[in-house]
C-alpha cells in the first residue's frame, strides 16, 4: 500500500522552484553584462513614468541626453515612457547609444520607440546592478517611489564605499527641495547621516549644468 504523506511532508512547490530561479537570475546578469560591456562611458537617467511628453521636465531630460551624447556618453534609462522616453529620444536623435533596461511588470511596461539597444529584465535587482555598473553618473529627474529607490541605492553604495564615488545629480531644485531640507534637517540632526554625506548629492536646474557637474567631477580625478 502506498504510504500517504503527512501534511508537513508534502514538498513545497516554491522550495522546489527556488534552485531553478537561481539560474534565471544568473542568466539575467550574464546577458546584461554581455550586452553592456562595450557601450563605453554612460550616464543613467531616471525619472517618473507619468510625466507627460512636452512638459518642462520632459524637454529638459531630452536636452540633457542630447548633451550627454555630444560629451561622449551613452545614455541608459529604464526603457519606459515619460522621462525615460525623453532620455532615450534625446540620445537617439543626437546619434548616440540609447539604451533601455526594461522591466517585466504586471501591467506590462512597454519599451519606448527611441531605444536602439534594448535589454529586458524580470528581476529589479539585476536591472539595478546594470544601471550602476556601467554608469559614470546618475541624473535623477522628478519621480516617485521607483526613482527614490534608484537614488537611495546609489547614495548607499557610495556612502558605504561599496563602489567608487560618481556624480548623483538631482534635476529640479524646486521639486527636490523638501527632500533635501529633510536630509539637512531631521535626518542630519538625528545623526542618521553625517554632514559629509550631503556632499554626495548635487542639484541642477539646466541641462548644461548637468554636463558641467560631470565634467568637473572627472576633471578633478
Amino acid at each position: 500500500m502506498k504510504k500517504k504523506l503527512k501534511h508537513e511532508e508534502v514538498p513545497d512547490l516554491q522550495m522546489m522552484e527556488d534552485p531553478w530561479r537561481i539560474f534565471r537570475i544568473m542568466a539575467e546578469f550574464v546577458d546584461g553584462f554581455e550586452e553592456l560591456k562595450n557601450i563605453g562611458p554612460a550616464v543613467s537617467i531616471f525619472g517618473s513614468a507619468r510625466t507627460p511628453a512636452g512638459t518642462p521636465y520632459y524637454r529638459a531630460a531630452e536636452k540633457t541626453a542630447a548633451l550627454l551624447v555630444k560629451a561622449g556618453y551613452a545614455v541608459i534609462t529604464g526603457g519606459g515612457p515619460s522621462i525615460m522616453e525623453a532620455g532615450n529620444k534625446g540620445a537617439a536623435e543626437a546619434g548616440g547609444k540609447s539604451i533601455g533596461l526594461n522591466i517585466d511588470l504586471p501591467f506590462e511596461q512597454k519599451s519606448n520607440p527611441y531605444i536602439n539597444h534594448l535589454i529586458n529584465f524580470h528581476y529589479f535587482f539585476c536591472r539595478k546592478v546594470c544601471f550602476v555598473k556601467y554608469a559614470k553618473a546618475f541624473v535623477i529627474f522628478p519621480g516617485g517611489f521607483g526613482t527614490l529607490d534608484e537614488l537611495s541605492e546609489s547614495l548607499t553604495l557610495i556612502q558605504t564605499e561599496r563602489m567608487e564615488p560618481f556624480p548623483v545629480i538631482l534635476f529640479g531644485s524646486v521639486y527636490w527641495k523638501g527632500l533635501l531640507d529633510w536630509f539637512k534637517g531631521k535626518v542630519l540632526e538625528e545623526g542618521c547621516i553625517e554632514a559629509k554625506d550631503l556632499k554626495l548629492i548635487q542639484v541642477a536646474d539646466k541641462p548644461e549644468d548637468v554636463i558641467k557637474i560631470i565634467k568637473q567631477f572627472y576633471h578633478k580625478k
